[in-house]
C-alpha cells in the first residue's frame, strides 16, 4: 500500500465510528460558523469530555480545525483530496490520460459505461485496455479475467469487446488468449 493510500485509509477510518461521523457532519452543517466543544456536545448529545476527545481525533486526522475551547470547523476538502489520491492509485488512470474522450466512461479508475459499439471510442477503449493488459505470450481465461477485474465489474463483456475489436485473440476452445495485434506504446493522436 502506498503512503497516499495508507493516509486515505486513516482518514476514512476516523469517520468509521458513528460518533466521529456525527460530529464531522455537524461541523460540515455549521459551515464557517463552526462550533465550540460545548455546542457540539449539546448538539450530538454527548458529555463535553467526549466531544473534546472526538474533536481532537478529527483535528488530528485533518478533518477539522480548531483547538481548546475555541471554535472548530470542518475541513471537508480533505475528503476530496483523499478521493483524488485514491484515484491516482488506480492502475488504469496513468493510461487514461492519453484517451480524453474515454474519461466519461470511467469513475475512480473503473469502467462504468461502455461507449457505443462500432464507434471510434469503442476502438479506442479496446486499445486502452490492451495497453493496460500488456499481454506477452498466451494466458488462460482466468488470468485475463483477474487482470480485467482490476478495472471493470463486467469482465465477460469487456473480454468479449476486446476479442471483437481484435485486440485479443482466443483459441478455438476459447480458453487461451493472446494479443490480437501489436499494442502501441505511445499515446494515440486524438
Amino acid at each position: 500500500m502506498s503512503a497516499e493510500a495508507a493516509r486515505a485509509a486513516e482518514i476514512l477510518s476516523q469517520l468509521a465510528t458513528p460518533l466521529r461521523l456525527r460530529a464531522f457532519a455537524e461541523l460540515v452543517h455549521r459551515g464557517t460558523e463552526g462550533a465550540s466543544i460545548a455546542e457540539l456536545a449539546y448538539t450530538i448529545d454527548v458529555p463535553v469530555q467526549t466531544a473534546g476527545e472526538t474533536l481532537a481525533r478529527l483535528v488530528g486526522a485533518g478533518l477539522a480545525s480548531g483547538t481548546g475551547n475555541g471554535i472548530y470547523r470542518a475541513a471537508p476538502g480533505i475528503l476530496r483530496e483523499t478521493a483524488l489520491a485514491l484515484d491516482r492509485e488506480q492502475p488504469i488512470n496513468l493510461l487514461l490520460g492519453d484517451y480524453p474522450p474515454l474519461r466519461g466512461n470511467f469513475t475512480h479508475g473503473r469502467l462504468t459505461t461502455m461507449p457505443p459499439t462500432l464507434s471510434e471510442r469503442y476502438t479506442m477503449l479496446g486499445e486502452l485496455l490492451a495497453r493496460f493488459l500488456a499481454l506477452e505470450g498466451l494466458h488462460d481465461e482466468q488470468t485475463i479475467n483477474r487482470r480485467l477485474s482490476a478495472v471493470t465489474d463486467d469482465v465477460a463483456a469487456v473480454r468479449r469487446m476486446l476479442v471483437e475489436t481484435g485486440w485479443l485473440e482466443r483459441d478455438q476452445a476459447g480458453t487461451t488468449y493472446g494479443a490480437g495485434r501489436p499494442v502501441p506504446r505511445q499515446a494515440p493522436v486524438i
